[in-house]
């Protein structure tokens, strides 16, 4: 009576309930905060990724001009006639590598020799030294031994740095060979994506591109003619790190990962690992856990070659200290102004209560009520259909994904083994055991993929309802052993697919109960389809069916049916007695669907009756 008491005054409509107000307000308040606080992420998140394509930009940028650095070198050996080191040398000083493009290592030009041309060329090359200790010195060809044709490094400046190069033939490497093929019978600007001599990073990757350069006044429209005029090429080479800190240099905010990576897909159309060119920070680092980071992955174009930019920061860095409290404030201002708004409401509400308007508060709310209740039902059944129409997918996507994928796989598999188990037949008895041991168990295998597929939806659903209700009547007498009498009016029925699955569910939950329950010796399903309504009919003589029966605690077989028939638009009856039987009928309004092209359905009907079998 105490308890009564004090809950009757918790609840008195003449007393503030506080308590109310305050999980309202906090309601309230959360719904102010997740919004701001969406809404500060999601303008963080564009600013890294505004300052990620500007960096990715940048880079290309960079790329890009040491391009037309290359261009313009190629340029200058065509319009001379005669380059000398002289005039190399006079040409890369203007270019004031160290100042305009810093990442910009060295330019050289390689002259093509053939084996019969080496000789001569050595004999020149040994006497070709300037004779100062940082100029040009005189050189051999390296490695050594001998080769169809040569790229032999010539001139490069600044030569201090690389004097030790001169000499060097690029292409006796396989993949550098490759690339400057191809750059010499296409004309264009390559790459190998081969790391080169970085002179000025410990560590980090530098990446060469080179351009062919032919004689002048020679045809070049096609592949022989190339080849024909072809006397060498102009190089670059610069150092990564270097390139992607000065594009990162621009970024507002400096605490950036970036990993740069080339993707491995060469010019020649081959594939090579994925290697990291450049991370500006310590592999040890600690990996960031997943939510506290912004990420982001770019691609870039280095002529012709793949890569790909990994941007990373922490979300943390990119708020300001008006973000990280504006959340916070509207959440407190939701807090104060929904407690203020409702104590005003509730003082306003309870002010004069009379009876007969709590009479009327309580005839509505009562109304109120059983309309919601009615709501409710209403969307529980929508849910409940919507989720067995969502089961229904999901079943065949998995028994399709089954089929197609690890089907196909285990039948190549066992066409293997038997391939296996027939070539050693005679030679290796052991082998042979094993092998037609390994064929047993695989045939095992797909025989229960298939009976999987089966139970999850059997593909012979896909020739119609007479089809799967036919299979589902074979399968049943097959276990149950009993007799099953299956009366069809038409011979090929045509719904669509969410009626025919709902028919053959009912059918199959029907004819489960009755091996379950009914104890019955005989069976009989009818199916009919006349007057735009298609119904089936399952009885069997077994015990019947109780009305305690359809009412049990944890059973939802019969409501099943009921459900699923009903989110259809049609009727379902299930009667029955003591030692009487259980008889169960549907019916369904549907609508005529014309049959599809003979030919495409039996080969539909043969390719699906072969999956099911």
């Amino acid at each position: 009576m105490t308890a009564l008491l004090a809950q009757k005054q918790l609840f008195s409509p003449t007393k503030p309930v506080w308590w109310a107000g305050v999980l309202l307000s906090l309601g309230i308040s959360a719904l102010f905060y997740v919004p701001v606080y969406k809404t500060i992420e999601h303008d963080a998140a564009a600013r890294f990724t505004q300052q990620a394509r500007n960096a990715q930009y940048n880079i290309t940028s960079r790329i890009n001009a040491y391009t037309d650095v290359l261009r313009g070198t190629a340029s200058f050996f065509d319009a001379s006639d005669h380059v000398t080191r002289a005039s190399f040398h006079r040409y890369v000083n203007g270019l004031d590598l160290e100042q305009q493009f810093p990442a910009l290592d060295n330019v050289n030009f390689t002259q093509y020799v053939t084996a019969a041309e080496r000789p001569a060329f050595e004999r020149e090359a040994a006497r070709s030294g300037d004779g100062r200790p940082d100029g040009y010195p005189n050189f051999s060809i390296t490695p050594p031994g001998q080769r169809a044709e040569y790229s032999v490094l010539t001139m490069i400046e600044p030569v201090a740095p690389f004097r030790h190069r001169l000499g060097v033939d690029i292409g006796a490497r396989e993949q550098a060979a490759r690339a400057i093929a191809a750059a010499r019978d296409t004309g264009k600007l390559i790459t190998s994506g081969m790391p080169i001599e970085n002179t000025r990073d410990a560590q980090g990757w530098a990446l060469a591109m080179r351009l062919p350069l032919y004689r002048k006044d020679m045809p070049l429209n096609d592949v022989a003619q190339r080849r024909a005029a072809y006397i060498g090429s102009v190089g670059i080479g610069f150092s990564v790190p270097r390139l992607v800190r000065a594009a990162m240099d621009q970024m507002q905010v400096r605490d950036v990962h970036l990993m740069l990576y080339d993707e491995g897909k060469n010019a020649d159309g081959s594939n090579a690992p994925q290697t990291l060119l450049y991370d500006n920070r310590a592999s040890a680092q600690r990996s960031p856990r997943a939510g506290e980071h912004f990420t982001i992955v770019l691609p870039l174009d280095f002529n012709g070659r793949q890569w790909s930019a990994h941007f990373s920061a922490p979300k943390s860095v990119w708020y300001s200290r008006f973000d990280a409290f504006l959340p916070w404030l509207s959440m407190a201002c939701g807090f104060v102004g929904s407690m203020l708004f409702y104590l005003l409401f509730h003082t306003l509400s309870s002010s004069r209560l009379r009876a007969i308007k709590m009479a009327k508060a309580m005839t509505k709310e009562l109304r109120d009520s059983q309309a919601k209740l009615q709501q409710s039902h209403h969307k529980l059944r929508q849910l409940a259909a919507h989720a067995d129409q969502i089961k229904e997918q999901e079943r065949k996507r998995i028994a399709r994904e089954i089929h197609d994928d690890l089907g196909q796989n285990l039948l190549v598999l066992r066409i293997e083994a038997d391939l296996l188990a027939s070539r050693t037949r005679q030679s290796h008895p052991r082998l042979h055991a094993r092998a037609c041991s390994t064929l047993k168990q695989i045939d095992s295998t797909i025989k229960s993929v298939r009976h999987i597929i089966n139970d999850l939806r059997p593909t012979v659903l896909d020739l119609g309802l007479n089809a799967a209700v036919e299979w589902q009547i074979a399968q049943f007498r097959q276990r149950s052993g009993m007799v099953c009498e299956l009366i069809e009016h038409q011979s090929d029925i045509r719904i669509d697919d969410r009626c025919a699955t709902a028919f053959f569910r009912v059918l199959q939950e029907s004819l489960s109960n009755i091996i379950q329950h009914a104890r019955a010796s005989l069976v009989r399903v009818e199916l009919r389809q006349a007057g735009g309504m298609l119904s089936m009919t399952i009885s069997d003589n077994g015990v019947g069916l109780r009305e305690s029966s359809r009412n049990k605690v944890g059973s939802f077989g019969l409501v099943g049916i009921e459900e699923r028939i009903s989110l259809l638009g049609g009727h379902c009856a299930i009667t029955g007695g003591h030692n009487a039987g259980t008889t169960v009928l549907i019916s369904v309004p549907v609508e005529y669907i014309p049959p599809a092209d003979d030919g495409l359905q039996a080969g539909v009907r043969h390719a699906d009756t072969a999956t099911a079998a």
